[in-house]
């Protein structure tokens, strides 16, 4: 039986991320990356939505509600939805860092609110059925390990805030587990944050697979490195068993997912810091078995679907846009997230 939940979406943000000036490659327009994701097409399977960044050019956080009727009308003209949204909380879209001063904190609050903003405002024209608010801390390991326990209570105190006006909306929001931001570079701090805000309801974790894959590696944070340090990939079942452990101690907290692959290496371009790379789903030096380790996300310890995700994403972010543009890419993609779905899926 095919199963319908959870819906598949792919995100726009790739075409802007390390993207642009000062970078090896031009930002991909939000049309062409709907256009892309429409095109797509798997035995008469599509994507079922997009995934947005709430920061120009794709769409303006300062976006009028002239704008997003248009942009909503734009997404249903190619017969999708739109899902989570990813708020402009860094310095160099406006935001300012989760445990910086209390003028970038206030900031950081203030793109939240707009991000809420727009997301109920596209909940209310029937254009976005589901998805969360994501945001990161926006500052750096470096300048978090300067105080862990006085940034870390920052950081709490600043998410508290935000969930504050999350609430205010009817929105979730997800904090991004990724090794380039502090408070988030480990599987354990990240939960020491989760449980210091302490509003599961109003507050979750959003997994991207090729970002996990780091925490089990120690990447910035050897001490909390899952695997030993001579750790082979052949040695399958030591690899299951301690992505099995991060998986059940952040599943819990779990609301929005990115399925992805990852090679073991970082990468970093334009602005961004070097975090996760993703791969395509047949990359030969992939060392996800994507179809398990999806597995492990979105089932409980009872092997039953969670059903806390409402849909999955693909995060190329980083990609070249010579790949981007291929249509075969996002095919291979496409068919990835559908073996996901039919292996953990339901119907509903």
């Amino acid at each position: 039986m095919s199963n319908a939940f959870p819906k598949l979406h792919n995100a726009a943000w790739p075409g802007v991320v390390g993207k642009g000036p000062c970078t090896p490659e031009p930002i991909i327009d939000l049309k062409t990356m709907i256009d892309l994701t429409a095109a797509a097409d798997v035995g008469g399977v599509k994507f079922d939505g997009i995934d947005l960044f709430l920061c120009a050019p794709h769409v303006d956080i300062d976006a009028t509600d002239d704008d997003l009727v248009r942009l909503a009308d734009t997404v249903r003209a190619k017969g999708l939805v739109i899902g989570s949204l990813v708020a402009p909380v860094w310095p160099p879209a406006g935001g300012g860092s989760a445990f910086g001063d209390q003028a970038a904190r206030d900031q950081f609050v203030k793109q939240v609110r707009k991000s809420c903003r727009i997301g109920k405002f596209l909940r209310e024209l029937g254009v976005r059925p589901y998805g969360v608010v994501r945001i990161d801390s926006a500052g750096s390991p470096a300048e978090w390990l300067k105080d862990p326990a006085g940034n870390t209570k920052l950081i709490v105190d600043t998410f508290s805030r935000a969930c504050d006006v999350a609430e205010e909306y009817g929105e979730r929001l997800a904090a991004e587990g990724e090794i380039c931001w502090g408070g988030m570079h480990s599987w354990r701090t990240m939960l020491q944050v989760l449980e210091g805000v302490g509003r599961p309801q109003t507050l979750g974790f959003q997994a991207d697979m090729a970002h996990t894959l780091l925490y089990l590696l120690g990447f910035n944070a050897p001490e909390d490195r899952l695997v030993p340090e001579d750790f082979k990939w052949s040695d399958t079942a030591t690899f299951r068993a301690a992505y099995t452990k991060l998986a059940d101690a952040l599943r819990p907290w779990t609301i929005d997912f990115h399925v992805a692959q990852n090679d073991a290496t970082v990468k970093g371009q334009g602005t961004h810091d070097k975090t996760g790379r993703h791969c395509l789903p047949g990359d030969p030096n992939g060392k996800l078995d994507i179809t398990w380790a999806a597995g492990q996300w979105l089932h409980d310890a009872g092997g039953k679907p969670t059903r806390a995700i409402r849909h999955l994403c693909w995060d190329g972010c980083m990609f070249t846009n010579e790949v981007m543009l291929q249509p075969a890419t996002w095919n291979s993609i496409l068919a990835a997230m559908i073996n996901v779905r039919t292996a953990h899926g339901w119907a509903e």
